[in-house]
């Protein structure tokens, strides 16, 4: 597993959104404004930290979980890969970075991630995600159920 850049300057209340895709530009273009739209009613500001570094280029799931591990203020991190630039509905994949070792014990482990310790969820619906899992509000398992009931498999708001 190789070793990548250390995120830094990540504001704790940010959404972290890795680009690990780096065949189309424009699809990566189109990514990255759908998730600056602001949001809700009163036009809040979208808060994104991009990684956006060919050094990420083919990051696996666990070596961008090893390289953001250290942050404790963060419960997901959305990654743009393959699937997401080729996918018309450009579906980012939402990883927890819950360990093991954080739960009280394996089966407290399995029914946090028995859908999984990922899904996809459409770019409008990141904040979302995002919001509920920083203030504890849902647990990943349930966005990754609600994922899971989709027929494509991608969460797109409540």
């Amino acid at each position: 597993m190789r070793a990548l850049p250390a995120v830094t300057g990540r504001h704790e209340f940010d959404a972290l959104v890795v680009r690990t895709d780096y065949l189309d530009d424009q699809a990566w273009q189109d990514v990255a404004a759908a998730l600056m739209e602001p949001l809700g009613d009163r036009q809040y500001e979208a808060d994104v930290h991009f990684i956006d570094d060919p050094a990420w280029s083919g990051a696996t799931v666990d070596e961008v979980l090893t390289a953001v591990r250290g942050d404790d203020s963060l419960a997901v991190v959305f990654l743009a890969d393959r699937t997401t630039m080729q996918a018309k509905s450009h579906p980012l994949l939402a990883v927890t970075t819950l360990t093991r070792e954080e739960c009280v014990d394996e089966e407290d482990y399995e029914q946090l991630t028995e859908f999984g310790s990922d899904f996809r969820t459409i770019p409008a619906s990141l904040h979302e995600v995002h919001a509920n899992l920083s203030i504890g509000n849902l647990g990943f398992e349930e966005f990754a159920a609600w994922a899971h009931e989709d027929p494509e498999g991608i969460f797109r708001s409540f």
